[in-house]
């Protein structure tokens, strides 16, 4: 599976592998785009003069960083282009992220057309910022782009700058990546200097919106960025439009991981996309590998102390080629497009496939929250029960935004096992609760989105939830499955606030939880953890109903937390299964957790 050497011919006949020296490079070449300013782009191509596509990357990250791109995509029949955004690397203007991509992206797509090298046809790779850059050089409908292979593809107000409107202080780090001209790698890997920084903003209480300060870089963004708490006009300007997504007539590529942090995003292009009357999305394969951010591009076997297995190693550099060879060259389809929806399963190293996300699952199953009264720990836990409880008595816990204690707990950033959740940890100074399931008698494949439906009630006007779901293997290990976030006053929108009268009963819909599919193994549990939001790692809501990013210490309420599960309020976790043998997926259902050394 994309793992042999490639030899012979490709679809239009050409050598499929060409020699280094058979490659020539133009550095420095300078590409006007329609206000005057040029963009920097270093050009990879064959020396034979035939016309061929045109593959180009639009990055912040500087274009040297996809040199390895390049050499491969240009020794195999295309011309690629590695272009810096404007206001980064040897690009002119200003970079403003996300702002200017579009229009950019229009402009170059329509420059290489025009090059005698060019043979009128034009795509993108890349991924995470790389991937929203094809979206909106797509939206903007240039002529001669032809496919798009967007990855881990950020969307910003879906999944970047925040997720369900909570910032975190990983968006500064990216902005200090890409800060000034150069790239800033060195600093942008430092984590301990990162962690040190988010946890001196946590220690001390500052609001959020002076993290830059505590950081050391004012000269970004940040501040307009964090004047912009919910998906408001600002947010808006970046999102595809339903009636741009109708006018989408080429063939698309989505890739995304189970622990891709811009999973959402991918998913928002490809289910908005699939809603439209586009006669093109039946021609728009989507690819769900196991993987994280990174991984989407990389694939990398081992990652947050999981062992995804070897069938998860697809050699992306060849699954892309065979696909501009399809829509390009008139090549024959990919061999692993099976069908439109490729996913890997878990536990069971294997691929699957369907025809359409809602074609996965055979079944949705409800397990009802219940608890005799304590659901505090690990050790003290509610149930996750088939039965729906009818006179079970609530459950209570306590988030103190002034309680440090969560977050000096918590490992620095670049933690290796991360995959492997640590809830009880999480717990052990209270803020949450946590529901187990039954022992699962057989394997049992759950693939989908999970929903959590909750009864809760506040003593305070606002906070923030996280919820998580994990397998608890039968040796105790326990793996991160899922997770979602909410703040309780966007619980009916992420456009505004409706703040909470205290005391009341409200139904919050946990509704954006990560795709995932696993295998679950018989003997072991399922693990749903509720808590408040204390983590270095986020924006902290101190509980007042003021503007978050300005709150302080002197805002500070403690926040009483009242989960029901009774007949009148069934709080209850949705799980998408999918039906299968007991023998296939006990035999396939190998050690996931990597082998200490």
């Amino acid at each position: 599976m994309y793992r042999r050497p490639n030899i012979g011919v490709d679809a239009a006949g050409l050598p499929s592998t060409l020699p280094p020296d058979s490659i020539q490079m133009q550095w420095g070449v300078p590409i006007p785009m329609r206000d005057g300013v040029k963009l920097n782009a270093t050009i990879f191509r064959p020396k034979d003069p035939t016309p061929l596509p045109v593959i180009f990357t639009l990055t912040p990250y500087i274009a040297d960083s996809y040199h390895v791109r390049a050499d491969y995509f240009s020794r195999h029949g295309y011309v690629f282009v590695q272009v810096d955004c404007r206001g980064r690397g040897n690009s002119e203007g200003t970079f403003e992220p996300f702002f200017n991509e579009g229009r950019d992206g229009y402009d170059l797509v329509e420059w290489f057309a025009e090059q005698s090298w060019c043979d009128g046809q034009v795509t993108m790779w890349g991924g995470s910022y790389g991937g929203f850059d094809q979206w909106m050089t797509l939206r903007e409908a240039p002529p001669h782009l032809k496919t798009i292979v967007p990855v881990a593809s950020a969307h910003a107000g879906v999944d970047f700058p925040m997720f369900a409107n909570i910032m975190t202080t990983y968006v500064l780090r990216w902005m200090t990546f890409t800060s000034g001209v150069t790239g800033n790698m060195n600093l942008f890997a430092d984590d301990a200097f990162w962690a040190a920084k988010s946890r001196e903003l946590y220690r001390s209480h500052t609001a959020f919106r002076d993290f830059d300060q505590i950081v050391g870089n004012a000269s970004t963004l940040w501040r307009t960025w964090v004047a912009h708490p919910v998906v408001d006009a600002f947010w808006e300007t970046l999102a595809i439009k339903p009636e741009e997504y109708n006018r989408i007539t080429m063939p698309i590529l989505t890739i995304t991981g189970h622990y891709d942090g811009d999973q959402l995003g991918a998913f928002a292009y490809y289910k908005r996309h699939m809603a439209s009357a586009s006669p093109a999305k039946a021609d728009h394969y989507l690819i769900i590998g196991p993987w994280d951010h990174a991984g989407t591009r990389t694939p990398n076997r081992y990652v947050g102390g999981l062992d995804f297995g070897e069938a998860s190693l697809i050699d992306m550099h060849k699954l892309h080629q065979d696909w501009y060879d399809w829509t390009l060259k008139n090549g024959d389809k990919p061999a692993f497009l099976k069908q439109r929806v490729a996913y890997y399963v878990l536990g069971s190293d294997e691929w699957k496939y369907a025809d359409s996300l809602e074609t996965i699952a055979d079944e949705t199953r409800r397990l009802y929250l219940d608890s005799h009264g304590s659901a505090d720990d690990v050790f003290h836990s509610g149930m996750l029960t088939s039965e729906q409880p009818v006179a079970s008595p609530a459950d209570r816990y306590v988030y103190d935004p002034l309680d440090t204690r969560p977050g000096d707990a918590e490992k620095d950033d670049g933690d290796e096992n991360y995959l492997l959740d640590q809830t009880s940890d999480m717990n052990q100074f209270g803020g949450g609760v946590v529901y187990h399931s039954a022992q699962f008698t057989e394997a049992t494949e759950i693939t989908g989105f999970v929903k959590l439906s909750a009864w809760i009630a506040l003593d305070v006007p606002d906070t923030d939830f996280i919820v998580s779901l994990s397998e608890v293997l039968p040796d105790g290990k326990t793996i991160l499955l899922t997770r979602d976030m909410k703040r309780a006053r966007h619980r009916e929108s992420l456009k505004m606030d409706t703040l909470v009268t205290p005391g009341d009963i409200l139904c919050y819909e946990f509704d954006s939880f990560m795709f995932f599919s696993r295998l679950v193994r018989k003997g072991s549990r399922l693990r749903l953890s509720i808590n408040g939001s204390n983590t270095i790692q986020l924006q902290r809501n101190y509980n007042s109903g003021g503007i978050v990013a300005e709150e302080t210490a002197a805002d500070a309420r403690v926040a009483h937390v009242t989960l029901f599960h009774d007949a009148d309020h069934p709080s209850y976790l949705e799980l998408p299964l999918v039906k299968t043998t007991s023998q296939t997926a006990e035999s396939r259902s190998a050690e996931a957790v990597k082998p200490e050394m």
